[in-house]
């Protein structure tokens, strides 16, 4: 089995907020495979599809982004899958708005969310999505900015990054992510 897992913040006053990237995304793949994701399981929102007669499940984290970690684990646990067989799709600041960046490993960068993964699974190595999302201008906190919904003027890039992303989970689920890096880093 193989499992996607969409970083952000539960309920209504959060869901078009930048730090909701990765819900957008997750939410995205299941109307794509024609699945919804509403079943409470893993301290999250899971739902499950078959790709390629593959299972996926697909998980939004109900914990909040600064607990993320603890979802994740009760996935892997629930279901013995490895950290390898996963993907982690969330916002990052370092990331211009509407581009997408594939890594296979590093620092949480100051996302509590990746913080809180790399704490619960004891490594640094896993497979994430980067929602880009910029920083923010004229002296907003980093709180509030990520907090903040996309303006009108970013819908379009954001379209784009949430497409981009979901096709590249699609690619990555038949070839190897290192490849899937090469193929989809800088849109």
């Amino acid at each position: 089995m193989r499992w996607i897992v969409g970083l952000g913040n539960p309920g209504p006053e959060y869901a078009a907020t930048r730090h909701n990237a990765g819900f957008m995304v997750v939410d995205e793949l299941a109307r794509r495979w024609s699945t919804q994701v509403n079943q409470s399981k893993c301290k999250g929102l899971y739902g499950e599809a078959r790709v390629r007669g593959e299972k996926v499940a697909l998980l939004k984290p109900m914990t909040y982004m600064n607990l993320s970690g603890e979802s994740v684990r009760a996935l892997m646990d629930y279901y013995k899958v490895p950290l390898e067989d996963g993907i982690v799709v969330y916002d990052d600041l370092d990331t211009e708005t509407g581009k997408i960046r594939l890594r296979y490993q590093g620092s949480a960068g100051g996302h509590n969310g990746i913080k809180s993964i790399i704490a619960h699974t004891g490594t640094q190595s896993f497979n994430r999505v980067r929602m880009g999302i910029s920083r923010p201008v004229g002296g907003m906190k980093v709180v509030d900015y990520v907090l903040g919904v996309f303006p009108k003027s970013e819908q379009e890039a954001l379209r784009t990054m949430i497409a981009d992303a979901c096709d590249a989970i699609e690619y990555a689920l038949d070839h190897p992510f290192e490849e899937t890096m090469a193929k989809f880093n800088g849109k």
